[in-house]
C-alpha cells in the first residue's frame, strides 16, 4: 500500500495534479479537517520498505449511514477532490460505488442546507470519480489476478513454514497451519505448493481430493499421511484455509483435523495459527513493483479522463498486462463468487477464479499426492524421463526437480537424474530418483543434481549461437558422446533445466536430430536463470529470488547510506546483457537512477545524474531537512570496459565536491539466492507438471507416427506432414498461460549477439524510474533559492 500512495502522490505532483492524502479510511473521509492534507513530495519518503499503510485504515462502517455519506461528500466537494482512489478491499469498494452513486443527491442537499456553497444552478448534476486500486491478501478480488499485500504475505507465510520444516522434523510430528483465507483459497493453495506440504484444505475444492474414490476426507487426509511416513518422511505439514469447509459447507478447523491425526494416527501433531504476521514485514519487490506501476497508471488515467465525466474503474493485473476494467463487474463477480461458495458451486467457483489457480490445484495434487498402482500408466506407456541442470545456479531448480521427480513416479515412469550438467553424462553419473530422495528440494537453493556450463559441440545451424560467444573448448562436449549415452541409458525424454547454456544446448540437440537417431526423442527446457534472458518466456525461474535478494541487499545499503546522509552507492547487479534486474530492481528499491544495457551510459548521462544528485543534495542543504542516502544500480554488462561500477563511483566522488561521496556494493553470487521465493517455487512446480504432460503427449504422438511409417511402408520424407519427433521446446510463462514454444520459432526472436531475448517488456516501466526519483518535479517555491530547480531540463 505504501509503494501505492507513494507513487500516486510523487507521479501526481510531476504531472502537476495537486494530491490529497486522506487518513483513517473512511472514517477520516467523514470527520474532515486534518484528517485530508495535500501531499508533498518529502510527505512520501522512505515508505517503500514499510508494511501496512502509513495513512491508517479504519471500517468501512463508518461511511455506511447517509448521515456520514454527507459528510464525507461536504468533506470532499470544500477541498475541490474530484477523483477518489481507493486502495482496498472488495467491502470498500462496494461502499466508494454507494458514495458515487448518491454524489448528486448528497451535493444537492448539502447545497440547499447551507452546508456548502456553490455558484453553479440547481440543475447542475455533480460527479465525482472513484479509481480502485485492489489491496487484500486474501487476493479474492475479480477480475485481477493479484491484489496488492498477497506475494508479501506469501513471503511471510513461506518464511514460518520454512521455519517449521526443521523443528517437525527433529521431533517427526505433524504441524497444521491455519492461514488467512475466508472466501479464497489462493494463500493456502500456493504456500501448500512452496514448501511441499502434503495436504491443503481451501473453500474451492473441499475434500476429498480424489475424486474417483468413495473415502471420507478424514480417512483419505490418513492415508495420505500414512503412505507418506513409510517412504521415510519424519514430518508432515498440513495447510489450511480459514474459510476451507468440507462439501456440505461444514467447517474444517485446526482443531478438528489434529483430533483425527492423533486419534487415528498416534502421531504428535501441533496448531499454528500465524494471524497477524501474515500482514506485516517489509513488502516484497514483486508488491512493490506492482503498486508503482498501477498508481502510476490511475495517473494516467487521471490525465485522460474527460472533463465531467465520471469515471467507476478498477485498474488491475491480468496477463502481466495493466488493465481497466468497470468497478462495478469487479465486484459483482467477487460477490456472486461468494454466492457461489454458499450455494455449494464449488465447479463454478473454480471456473470464476482465473485461469492460474485451477492449473495450480492440478499441479500441486498431481505432484504431492502419492498415487496407488491401479493409476499408473499401462507398462508400454511408461517412460524413462533424463532430468538435467544446465548453465548457473537459480532458486526454483530444485523444487521444478522434485515436481517432475514425484510425477513421474505416479504415473509410472522412471525419473532419471544425470548429475553434474552434460559433462556428467558422458562421464556415467546417471541413476534413478526416488521419492523420498527429492523430500525437501523445494525449499533448498542452488542444484541439487549439480551443475555447469558443459554444452554440445555445435552444429549445423546452432554454430551461430557461438559466433560471438568465446566458450571455453574445456566446457564443450563432443555430441556424439551424447547421442550415444542417452541412447545407452535409454532415456526416452529429456528435461532441461536452466539458463542460456540450456537454451543453446537445445538448440544444438534440435539440431543434431538430422545426424544422430538416439536424439529423436521429445526434449524441452524450462528457463532457469536469475538474468531472465530466455527467449520464450516472461519470467524465468530464479529471477524473482534474485530480484528480492537485490530489494533487500538495498534497503540494507541505503541505511548504511542514509546514516552518512550523504553518500551514493553504485550497486552492481547481474543479469548478463539483460537489464531486467537493474530496471525491475531500481523501481521496487526506489534508485536514483539505472543503468542498463538497454540504454547504456554516457558522458552526457552521467553529468545530468550528477547535476541531478547535486539539486538533491542542496535542495536538502537549503531546506534545513535531513539529507538521504541515495543508490544507483548499475548492470555488471553496461559499458562494462569503460564505466565500470568503480570509474563510475570514481567520478562521483570527485564531482560531489563535498555535498555528497560515493561508495560501490557488487552483489554478485549472492543474486542465486538462498532459500528460492515462493513465487519460484509455485513458477517451478507448474512448468515441471505441465513439462512431463508434454513428454507423454509427444512420445504417444511419436508412436502413433511411427506405427503409420512401418505399417505403410513411408518412405519419402514429405509423405507425412508431421515431424513431431523431430522438436525441441521451451515453456514459458506468457501472460498467465504456460506456452510450449519451438525453439526453432524462438530463434527468429533471439538476440544472439546478446545472449538473450529481444522481448523486453519491462523497459516500458523505465521511465517511472526517474519520475519518482524527482527528475522532473521542481519545487516552485525554492526557484530563487536554488538555481538547479528552475532548469527542468536538468542540464
Amino acid at each position: 500500500m505504501n509503494a501505492a500512495i507513494r507513487a500516486l502522490v510523487r507521479c501526481g505532483l510531476t504531472e502537476k495534479i495537486t494530491p490529497y492524502i486522506v487518513f483513517n479510511g473512511y472514517k477520516g473521509l467523514v470527520k474532515g479537517e486534518n484528517s485530508i492534507k495535500k501531499a508533498g513530495w518529502e510527505d512520501v519518503r522512505d515508505l517503500l520498505t514499510l508494511g501496512g499503510t502509513v495513512l491508517d485504515s479504519s471500517d468501512c462502517s463508518y461511511i455506511s449511514t447517509h448521515e456520514n455519506r454527507l459528510k464525507a461528500a461536504k468533506n470532499l466537494f470544500e477541498q475541490g477532490i474530484k477523483y477518489l482512489i481507493i486502495i482496498g478491499d472488495n467491502e470498500s469498494f462496494s461502499y466508494a460505488e454507494i458514495l458515487q452513486n448518491e454524489w448528486n443527491d448528497l451535493i444537492h442537499e448539502l447545497i440547499k442546507s447551507n452546508s456548502i456553497k456553490s455558484s453553479f444552478s440547481d440543475d447542475t448534476k455533480y460527479s465525482v470519480s472513484i479509481i480502485a486500486l485492489p489491496a487484500t491478501i486474501d487476493n479474492d478480488i475479480a477480475m485481477t489476478d493479484l491484489t496488492l499485500g498477497t506475494c508479501t504475505s506469501l513471503e511471510r507465510i513461506c518464511e514460518a513454514l520454512d521455519s517449521l520444516e526443521s523443528t517437525a522434523t527433529s521431533h517427526q510430528r505433524c504441524f497444521i497451519i491455519k492461514v488467512v483465507g475466508k472466501r479464497c483459497g489462493w494463500l493456502a493453495l500456493m504456500a501448500a505448493i512452496a514448501v511441499g506440504a502434503d495436504c491443503t484444505f481451501i473453500p474451492e475444492c473441499p475434500p476429498p481430493f480424489q475424486k474417483d474414490i468413495d473415502i471420507t476426507w478424514e480417512k483419505e487426509m490418513c492415508e495420505i499421511i500414512k503412505t507418506k511416513r513409510e517412504k521415510g518422511n519424519r514430518k508432515n505439514i498440513i495447510v489450511v484455509s480459514e474459510g476451507a469447509t468440507d462439501k456440505s459447507l461444514n467447517p474444517i478447523t485446526a482443531t478438528y483435523i489434529k483430533e483425527v491425526i492423533e486419534q487415528n494416527l498416534n502421531i504428535d501433531t501441533r496448531i499454528t495459527t500465524l494471524g497477524h504476521i501474515q500482514r506485516e514485514g517489509i513488502p516484497c519487490a514483486y508488491d512493490r513493483f506492482l503498486a508503482t506501476v498501477q498508481a502510476a497508471e490511475i495517473i494516467k488515467e487521471v490525465l485522460n479522463a474527460k472533463e465531467n465525466e465520471a469515471m467507476s474503474i478498477l485498474i488491475g493485473i491480468r496477463n502481466n498486462m495493466l488493465t481497466k476494467i468497470p468497478l462495478s463487474e469487479s465486484v459483482k463477480l467477487t460477490t456472486s463468487i461468494s454466492e457461489a461458495i454458499a450455494n455449494k458451486e464449488f465447479e463454478k467457483v473454480l471456473n470464476l477464479r482465473d485461469q492460474d489457480f485451477r492449473a495450480s490445484y492440478s499441479a500441486y495434487m498431481e505432484s504431492t499426492l502419492f498415487s496407488s498402482d491401479a493409476k499408473k500408466l499401462d507398462e508400454e506407456n511408461r517412460l524413462r524421463i533424463g532430468i538435467i541442470h544446465v548453465g548457473s545456479p537459480a532458486g526454483g531448480m530444485n523444487a521444478a526437480t522434485r515436481a517432475a521427480v514425484r510425477l513421474c513416479l505416479n504415473r509410472g515412469h522412471t525419473p532419471v537424474g544425470i548429475f553434474n550438467s552434460f559433462s556428467g553424462l558422458v562421464n556415467g553419473e546417471v541413476r534413478p530418483l526416488t521419492w523420498q530422495e527429492v523430500s525437501g528440494w523445494t525449499t533448498i537453493g542452488g542444484s541439487k543434481l549439480g551443475i555447469n556450463r558443459s554444452q554440445p559441440t555445435p552444429v549445423l545451424n546452432s554454430k551461430k549461437l557461438y559466433k560471438k560467444y568465446n566458450i571455453d573448448p574445456s566446457e564443450l562436449i563432443d555430441i556424439g558422446l551424447i547421442a550415444y549415452h542417452l541412447q545407452s541409458q535409454n532415456i526416452q525424454g529429456l528435461l532441461i533445466i536452466g539458463g542460456y547454456e540450456a537454451y543453446c544446448s537445445l538448440y544444438t540437440l534440435y539440431e543434431a536430430k538430422t545426424i544422430y537417431p538416439s536424439l529423436c526423442i521429445p526434449i524441452v527446457q524450462i528457463a532457469a536463470t536469475v538474468s531472465n534472458n530466455i527467449p520464450g518466456t516472461d519470467y524465468s525461474i530464479g529471477s524473482d529470488t534474485a530480484l528480492n535478494t537485490i530489494v533487500q541487499s538495498c534497503d540494507n545499503i541505503k541505511l548504511s547510506a542514509s546514516a552518512s546522509q550523504k553518500r551514493v552507492f553504485i550497486v552492481e547487479v547481474q543479469g548478463g546483457n539483460c537489464g531486467y534486474l537493474s530496471t525491475m530492481g531500481g523501481l521496487a528499491c526506489g534508485v536514483t537512477c539505472t543503468y542498463g544495457p538497454e540504454n547504456g551510459i554516457s558522458l552526457n548521462k552521467l553529468k545530468n545524474d550528477i547535476r541531478h544528485l547535486t539539486r538533491r543534495y542542496k535542495e536538502a542543504e537549503l531546506k534545513g531537512t535531513k539529507n538521504e542516502g541515495r543508490i544507483i544500480i548499475r548492470n555488471e554488462f553496461t559499458n562494462s570496459s569503460t564505466y565500470s561500477t568503480k570509474v563510475i563511483s570514481a567520478i562521483l566522488n570527485e564531482e560531489g565536491n563535498g555535498l555528497f561521496d560515493s561508495r560501490t556494493a557488487i552483489l554478485g553470487h549472492l543474486q542465486q539466492g538462498g532459500i528460492p521465493s515462493p513465487l519460484d517455487r509455485i513458477r517451478a512446480v507448474r512448468q515441471a507438471v505441465e513439462c512431463i504432460n508434454w513428454l507423454e503427449k509427444k512420445t504417444k504422438e511419436n508412436k502413433k507416427i511411427s506405427s503409420y511409417k512401418k505399417y505403410h511402408k513411408v518412405t519419402k520424407k514429405n509423405e507425412l506432414q508431421e515431424k513431431v519427433d523431430k522438436e525441441a521446446y521451451v515453456i514459458g510463462i506468457r501472460g498467465d498461460k504456460l506456452v510450449f514454444t519451438s525453439v526453432n520459432e524462438l530463434i527468429k526472436e533471439t538476440n544472439i549477439d546478446l545472449r538473450k531475448t529481444s522481448h523486453n517488456w519491462w523497459m516500458k516501466y523505465y521511465p517511472l524510474i526517474k519520475i519518482l526519483s524527482k527528475y522532473y518535479y521542481f519545487d516552485v517555491n525554492d526557484e530563487t533559492d536554488i538555481d538547479y530547480l528552475t532548469n527542468e531540463k536538468n542540464i
